[in-house]
């Protein structure tokens, strides 16, 4: 974003108070161990997304934050887009405006699109991968073309779309601690 469209500290406050009390939660449904399992085509379960997001709603929750992936968006560009698109349908018919995240530094260095590992007992997100990686992120200029075009691809396609709260660009970025 170039500095002329960066919006002023004013225009940032305007907007803010525009906004109802807001009221959520980080949010992957309870059959996803990750954000790769919740946005995969095979393991994608709107029933589940909309079960979980009436409960939210039912507790007076109006936001929820979700993370993305960019292996999804690799491995099936048009399909994840269609599944975001299916996600905010659920969300706004159940008065719920998302945060999506792009990126996230925590837990699991290693992903891979594909079947996700089964949870390990008695450990708190245990299966929860970064996305892209650290490894990615700092050793891999030849990769952030790819990073830059996943962005502009999923940020221009629902840019407009008023089910989205805001975007979180990068989640905690170089927290690689476990």
């Amino acid at each position: 974003m170039s500095s002329s469209n960066r919006w002023s500290v004013q225009k940032a406050n305007e907007w803010y108070a525009a906004q109802p009390w807001l009221v959520g939660c980080n949010f992957t449904p309870s059959n996803a161990i990750n954000q790769l399992e919740m946005w995969q085509k095979e393991s994608f379960d709107s029933a589940a997304i909309d079960r979980e997001l009436g409960m939210a709603q039912s507790v007076g929750f109006n936001t929820v934050r979700t993370y993305l992936h960019n292996l999804a968006w690799s491995t099936d560009a048009g399909g994840f887009k269609n599944r975001i698109d299916q996600f905010l349908a659920i969300a706004d018919r159940h008065k719920i405006r998302p945060i999506l995240v792009f990126f996230d530094d925590c837990w699991n260095e290693n992903s891979a699109s594909g079947r996700q590992p089964e949870p390990k007992k008695r450990t708190h997100n245990s299966g929860w991968v970064q996305s892209p990686g650290l490894k990615v992120v700092n050793s891999s200029p030849s990769e952030w073309g790819r990073l830059e075009d996943y962005v502009k691809d999923v940020m221009g396609s629902f840019a407009n779309d008023e089910r989205i709260l805001l975007w979180d660009l990068y989640n905690e970025p170089g927290n690689n601690k476990n």
